[in-house]
């Protein structure tokens, strides 16, 4: 990924500056460049820690499963080790076979610090909207995060309902390590319970489409109706309905 090959060392020190005022307490969240990171944030940590900062966990923190019209919302938090040792091949999931994300997800297991899971079921993202309910996913996997997260890096713009301190990393999916290493996960725990679910409804080829919107997904709505599993709060879905 071109993202990873430059350093942009002005934008390094502004980024250092806000995670520094993060570790001291004088600021909850702030947003930064992705190419800054250089697919990871070790050495920032190993600044902080390097300051007298207490031992410093980064959590990187994502979700999947905002766009499907059925299914939860999952969201992983993980802190990896802060020694500039990188598993070979982690990129944005998006960017992955579904082979290569099994197999990346298993060795992120076997070295992460710490790996947590949280998600928000479809009736929470029908009660909520699907922004709090990702809020929520979040929140509920950064909960049972051991060890706990000193902060979080998060892909995409600040979430102030998060409730923690964070730095948003545009484009953080494919350019920041901890970031894309939570993408991973996630990705894999939600295909195989979508999966799981498709044994149950067929029709809707969950297994292939992870319950996002496909001609296929369409047509089986629109013939078989929805199943308790769709997000009714979601157009396709509420149009089905109304109609």
């Amino acid at each position: 990924m071109r993202a990873r090959l430059t350093v942009d060392l002005d934008a390094l020190a502004q980024n250092y500056a806000i995670l520094r005022k993060v570790a001291e307490g004088t600021e909850v969240a702030g947003v930064v460049k992705a190419d800054a990171y250089g697919m990871g944030l070790a050495p920032v940590a190993r600044r902080l820690r390097a300051e007298g900062c207490r031992t410093f966990f980064v959590a990187g923190l994502d979700e999947v499963g905002r766009g499907p019209l059925a299914g939860p919302v999952v969201a992983c938090a993980v802190v990896m080790p802060a020694d500039g040792r990188r598993l070979p091949g982690i990129d944005d999931s998006k960017a992955l076979s579904p082979e290569a994300r099994r197999r990346l997800s298993a060795d992120i297991r076997r070295v992460a610090l710490g790996i947590a899971l949280g998600a928000a079921s479809v009736r929470e993202i029908d009660r909520l909207n699907i922004l709090r309910a990702t809020t929520l996913a979040m929140r509920r996997a950064l909960a049972r995060l051991v060890p706990p997260a000193d902060h979080v890096v998060l892909d995409g713009l600040p979430m102030p309902a998060l409730g923690v301190a964070h730095v948003a990393v545009v484009k953080g999916d494919a350019t920041c390590y901890s970031i894309a290493c939570a993408s991973i996960v996630a990705k894999v725990v939600r295909d195989r319970l979508m999966a799981n679910l498709a044994r149950r409804h067929p029709a809707y080829a969950w297994d292939r489409n992870a319950g996002y919107g496909t001609a296929a997904h369409l047509a089986a709505l629109a013939h078989h109706g929805p199943t308790r599993h769709h997000r009714r709060s979601f157009a396709p879905v509420a149009q089905l309905e109304l109609g």
